[in-house]
């Protein structure tokens, strides 16, 4: 059966979520979206691309901090509205403020917030702003 994009569930905005996981050791790394452009980028290249709510643009992961994803596999829920993404991160880093995973924080059976881990990089030095 080949793969037909137009049987992806996407948003009202045309976006549909991503999940990056560890393909090695299936830690859950991040959450974003992607939309058509991204995902076919990503499909042809290998290298995970993303489309940013933020900015409003689509963007390579790691086309700043050097910490890009290349993409092992690609599996699509029973829905067809979520994308799991099986990569290797290279830097060792997938969040941005530095963390290997976007998922370090956690809460505890008291209710307190506990740090998981410990960063990879300075994000005021990866990120640093050029004028």
């Amino acid at each position: 059966m080949k793969f037909n994009m137009k049987k992806l569930k996407f948003d009202e905005k045309g976006l549909i979520p991503v999940i990056a996981q560890d393909y090695k050791t299936n830690e859950v790394l991040m959450v974003a979206y992607m939309n058509k452009q991204a995902l076919s980028k990503t499909i042809k290249t290998k290298k995970a691309h993303y489309y940013s709510r933020s900015r409003n643009k689509l963007w390579l992961k790691g086309e700043q901090s050097g910490n890009i994803q290349k993409v092992k596999e690609i599996y699509i829920d029973c829905d067809n509205d979520t994308l799991l993404m099986k990569i290797e991160q290279k830097g060792g880093a997938a969040c941005h403020t530095g963390y290997k995973s976007c998922f370090f924080t956690k809460i505890t059976k008291n209710g307190e917030l506990k740090i998981k881990g410990k960063k990879i990089f300075d994000p005021d030095k990866v990120y640093s702003k050029k004028e």
